[in-house]
């Protein structure tokens, strides 16, 4: 009795191993099968390997298959393998590279591969390079503009739309949509700033993009502009009134201050005047003793020069009474 129950037991772990086995086996089993129907043959073992070498089989023969059936026959299983190990992602790269294909974009694989590897959506740009992408310089916020003063001192507040498409050959170290926003804004600036009047700008905004394209804005980025167009535009404020009122103020501040000080120098003089003549004052009565000591002045003199003092007081006393 014993001896059957420790058959049958050995039996069903057996039949377990073997499900198991064949269900993990199966799997593999699968992906070999769909790729060699496809047309692109992957050696079981290869498939097994992958999974050791924690690398999703289906992942990597998905993209073989689309890789193959789609024409790029160059792209082996192994550069998949090196890239996902890279840390790429592999089915965006092999899609990329299939819509790049078919709308006759040169990329190769390893150029496309950088690219991912270095952070870029590489399907993101051969969609663009295909169907270009407007940006809103200087953003889809409607109360932020760009604005830029004419010669003639009026502002400008404007907003523009420039459509570009991706530069593939220059995706890896080209610089993002934010340069090209920045160098869209100060060539606009730069263009209004050149011109006249404002109602020049108004006239013919196209004048104002055309100045900005031959810049080259476009230099060392990721895109290609293919044009910009003046969404919206409208005058702001009088800058160069305001910054004449601000001279005219600031001279008149500078005057007010000169003439206060030329008058605090003509108080000063005048007080040091009247201070002299206090001091020389003081000296008369010494002198008059002095010239009594010395008998050049009599008693009789004296008494005349006080009189015609006191009818000097006399005289101006009156004269100020009748004015």
């Amino acid at each position: 009795m014993d001896f059957t129950l420790g058959i049958s037991v050995f039996i069903i772990l057996i039949a377990l191993i073997v499900i198991l086995f064949f269900g993990i086996i199966g799997r593999y089993i699968s992906l070999w099968f769909q790729a060699f129907v496809s047309g692109t043959p992957i050696a079981l073992f290869n498939i097994i390997g992958m999974s050791l070498r924690k690398i999703p089989p289906r992942i990597i023969v998905n993209a073989r298959i689309n890789s193959y059936k789609a024409g790029l026959k160059d792209i082996s299983v192994a550069d998949l393998e090196t890239h996902y190990l890279a840390g790429g992602r592999v089915l965006d790269v092999v899609a990329a590279m299939i819509a790049a294909d078919k709308a006759n974009i040169a990329l190769d694989w390893r150029q496309a591969t950088a690219i991912d590897l270095a952070g870029r959506n590489i399907l993101d740009a051969v969609r663009t390079s295909v169907n270009p992408k407007v940006i809103d310089c200087p953003s889809p916020d409607r109360n932020i503009y760009i604005t830029a003063v004419a010669k003639d001192g009026i502002q400008l507040l404007c907003r523009a739309r420039v459509t570009v498409r991706t530069n593939i050959r220059q995706l890896v170290g080209g610089a993002t949509e934010d340069t090209v926003i920045a160098r869209v804004g100060e060539g606009i600036v730069n263009a209004i700033g050149a011109s006249e009047s404002h109602s020049a700008v108004l006239a013919a905004p196209q004048v104002i993009t055309q100045l900005v394209l031959d810049k080259g804005l476009d230099a060392q980025t990721a895109f290609e502009i293919l044009s910009i167009d003046i969404a919206d535009i409208s005058v702001g404020d009088n800058i160069g009134a305001k910054l004449r009122a601000d001279q005219a103020e600031s001279d008149k501040q500078i005057a007010q201050a000169n003439a206060e000080k030329k008058r605090a120098m003509a108080v000063a003089t005048e007080q040091e005047m009247r201070a002299k003549v206090v001091e020389e004052e003081a000296n008369i009565p010494k002198a008059i003793a002095e010239a009594f000591t010395k008998g050049h002045l009599g008693v009789m003199d004296y008494y005349r020069m006080n009189n015609v003092k006191a009818d000097t007081n006399m005289r101006n006393a009156l004269s100020k009474e009748e004015e």
